[in-house]
């Protein structure tokens, strides 16, 4: 008999441990200049250049209704793979930190409670267990609406314009 696992990166956001298919997370950088986009919706901090791709990034703190919190040495963020409408989508999400990798059983996931839940239910996939501890495993495809992802294009393709219109400006010559 053979036991199906599952491998997840887990991370936290205040007191809670959260988790993610690791088969969605392309790589965890520490925070860098993240540029701002000004019609951005509030749980949205901008845009950081991953690999000379502009990235948008999400708080993900914001984006559960925590209060935000300052940036510390262990603040990270996932970038994540995202399938939206058919669509890859390269999105990052700002957590307070970063743990490890982890297999989970099958057997060792339930579904989300629903009833006493201080997470929006749609978002979760399920409850895993580990020892004596709880993990919430988010459903990432869920967690980003369609419009705050055409908000996020929006952005990029201003940011990509403003770029290549800065790049054409005559520089300065003293």
């Amino acid at each position: 008999m053979t036991t199906e696992t599952s491998q997840y990166i887990t991370f936290k956001l205040g007191d809670e441990l959260f988790a993610i298919d690791v088969a969605r997370v392309r790589e965890v950088l520490e925070v860098s200049t993240i540029t701002k986009v000004p019609t951005a919706p509030a749980c949205m901090r901008g845009v950081v250049n991953v690999r000379g791709q502009a990235t948008p990034v999400v708080d993900l703190r914001l984006r559960f209704g925590l209060p935000q919190a300052s940036d510390t040495v262990h603040t990270r963020i996932i970038v994540m793979e995202l399938e939206l409408d058919g669509e890859a989508t390269v999105l990052g999400g700002i957590a307070d930190s970063v743990h490890e990798v982890i297999e989970l059983e099958a057997g060792n996931i339930e579904p989300p409670p629903r009833i006493a839940m201080r997470w929006r239910t749609e978002f979760i996939q399920g409850m895993g267990k580990r020892g004596e501890d709880f993990i919430i495993i988010l459903d990432v495809n869920k967690v980003f609406s369609h419009e705050e992802l055409a908000l996020v294009a929006d952005a990029e393709l201003v940011l990509v314009g403003d770029a290549a219109h800065r790049a054409e400006e005559p520089a300065l010559v003293s």
